[in-house]
């Protein structure tokens, strides 16, 4: 049976831990991790193509006009975009896509796919949240700042996923972002 992949969202405030979910739910073949597109400049150790497609503003920009996301956003003073090509192609796979975006980007695409599952991953609290995003030793004090206001906003937005998921504790969060996933991949809609 040709089933369609399940196409998900995964968002959190920055130092959730949202990336390290991810890359243990990728480890496992039937998923796919859509590579967004940035204007922003690598950090030590991200790699183009791998953990984004970093490009300039004008391409960006070239890529919104032949309509080549399925969502876009500005997030902290650069560009993030889904590319739409690869991640429909996945899913008429059967492979369940993860799209790894920021709350105004799930908003974007729940509108254009409302099939999507939205998992929002929440920071035990401010205060760890915090000392995740100073243990990066990535980012000056302003950027800091800037990610911790910002968290509080994207914080009061999390209702609007279909799950909350707290990282306290990584294998539990992975553990249950698993649970939400398989109980999804078995509603009557969504067997083919």
């Amino acid at each position: 049976m040709g089933t369609k992949g399940l196409l998900m969202v995964i968002s959190g405030p920055s130092g959730a831990g949202k990336g390290t979910v991810v890359s243990e739910l990728i480890k496992d073949a039937s998923f796919r991790l859509s590579v967004s597109a940035t204007t922003r400049p690598p950090r030590d150790g991200e790699r183009n193509g791998v953990h984004y497609h970093f490009i300039g503003s004008d391409e960006f920009d070239k890529i919104i006009a032949e309509d080549g996301f399925l969502e876009y956003a500005r997030y902290c003073g650069n560009c993030y975009g889904t590319p739409r090509a690869q991640t429909e192609e996945w899913l008429g796979e059967g492979k369940n896509v993860i799209l790894e975006i920021e709350v105004q980007g799930y908003k974007n695409i729940k509108k254009k796919c409302p099939d999507c599952v939205g998992i929002f991953i929440m920071p035990p609290s401010m205060e760890i949240l915090e000392k995740r995003l100073r243990g990066r030793g990535t980012e000056d004090e302003a950027t800091i700042q800037k990610r911790l206001k910002r968290a509080e906003s994207e914080l009061k937005l999390a209702q609007n996923y279909d799950y909350i998921i707290t990282n306290d504790s990584l294998e539990k969060c992975v553990s249950d972002v698993c649970c939400v996933i398989r109980a999804e991949e078995l509603r009557p809609n969504r067997s083919g």
